[in-house]
């Protein structure tokens, strides 16, 4: 992987399913309101980091977040299924309630973090990692160093691909947080693979003055 890359991981704007606690999935739900309003903010701030290239899911939720910033900045979105979300299988549709009432022990189980296919007919979350990192590969792949890659995706797919990246062991995945509505992570290719630049943040990366001068280790300031 070229040096100095740089991948944006976006999350959807707000659906009236997130409001709900309903599992979204490969369900196509669209942006309410207020998730319309959140991608265009977010577009503002995100064109600042001038991207050289915009992928999405094909779920609407996530196109209608990626045209916000596509509108902006004059860049087309790219398309790619590998970036959907979870196939939650017979959890699609339902709340988080309804889902332990049905299936208590699977329910819990992938909620807490297991490996196990979601609603028993979808998917595990190692197979969400390793498409929606191979769409990222796809993009990435023959452009460079020095790109900026924005990709709006889903949340529980998000998580997957940074546990993946990160090289974290798929039973510490849940140690990473989630990303709220709108929001971003932000890894980066140095000498030594990827490194987590920013989770779940509303602002575009400041640089981090003092790393390399030892001075908090030091006690100096």
């Amino acid at each position: 992987m070229p040096k100095g890359n740089r991948v944006l991981l976006w999350r959807h704007g707000q659906t009236d399913w997130n409001i709900g606690n309903r599992f979204q999935g490969h369900s196509d739900i669209p942006l309410n309101e207020v998730g319309i309003y959140q991608a265009q903010c977010a577009a503002k701030l995100l064109a600042d980091i001038q991207p050289t290239k915009i992928i999405s899911s094909d779920l609407q939720r996530a196109r209608a977040t990626a045209q916000a910033l596509s509108d902006l900045v004059g860049l087309p979105v790219s398309t790619d299924p590998d970036l959907r979300e979870t196939n939650g299988g017979k959890w699609e549709g339902r709340t988080g309630k309804e889902n332990r009432a049905a299936d208590f022990l699977s329910f819990v189980r992938w909620i807490d973090g297991d490996n196990n296919p979601a609603g028993e007919t979808g998917e595990r979350r190692t197979d969400v990692a390793l498409r929606a990192v191979g769409a990222i590969d796809r993009a990435l792949a023959g452009g460079g160093d020095e790109q900026v890659l924005v990709v709006a995706t889903h949340g529980g797919t998000a998580r997957c691909v940074l546990g993946h990246l990160l090289g974290l062991p798929q039973s510490h995945w849940g140690v990473i947080g989630g990303l709220s509505n709108a929001a971003w992570s932000i890894l980066q290719c140095g000498p030594k693979g990827w490194y987590l630049v920013e989770h779940n943040s509303g602002s575009i990366p400041e640089p981090v003055y003092g790393e390399e001068s030892g001075a908090e280790l030091n006690g100096e300031k």
